[in-house]
């Protein structure tokens, strides 16, 4: 067997200057994608500050809460909530529901992890689990959607406040525009 001979390679050098262009028109491609999300962000903060302060503050200083155009489009101001558990304020949240009333709130899910060597513990448990009647796998959680109700709940209906650092909570008027169509 001749190794030279099977190590002869031919280029096409056509295809390398292809290759080339392709990978320059990918570049100036990325370069136009970063662009357009930059331009993409600013716009979206434009839109944060008419939709939640410039509006809601011209409506209020005009004493009204809805406005009816000559189209048929509907201007309205309503309270917007946002609300999330920070990870690193889960152990602290999940326990002020609980000490107020609201632990019912909390889904637990239950699981257990075993080293590789456990194997023969891991089965040993699963199968007592089973003869009870359980299924074991454990994390605690409140759905984004419950835990947003919640935070508007508490503080629209019953007047109450919740604390902000650990449920993450944002509240702001936001501009809501109907279109006739």
């Amino acid at each position: 067997m001749d190794l030279e001979a099977e190590s002869t390679v031919s280029v096409d050098t056509g295809m390398s200057k292809d290759i080339a262009d392709s990978c320059n028109k990918l570049l100036e491609t990325q370069k136009k994608i970063n662009t357009v999300e930059d331009q993409l962000k600013i716009l979206k903060g434009v839109e944060t500050t008419l939709s939640e302060q410039t509006i809601p503050n011209l409506m209020q200083q005009a004493g009204i809460s809805m406005l009816k155009l000559a189209d048929g489009s509907s201007v309205e101001v309503k309270p917007f909530y946002s609300a999330r558990i920070p990870v690193s304020k889960a152990v602290e949240a999940f326990t002020w529901l609980r000490d107020n009333g609201f632990g019912d709130m909390i889904k637990n899910q239950i699981s257990l992890e075993f080293g590789k060597s456990e194997d023969n513990e891991a089965k040993a448990l699963v199968e007592e689990l089973k003869q009870k009647g359980l299924a074991v796998k454990q994390k605690e959680s409140v759905h984004p959607s419950t835990l947003r109700g919640f935070v508007r709940e508490q503080i629209e209906d019953k007047g109450r406040s919740v604390p902000a650092e650990l449920f993450g909570t944002y509240v702001a008027n936001k501009t809501k525009i109907t279109t006739k169509e």
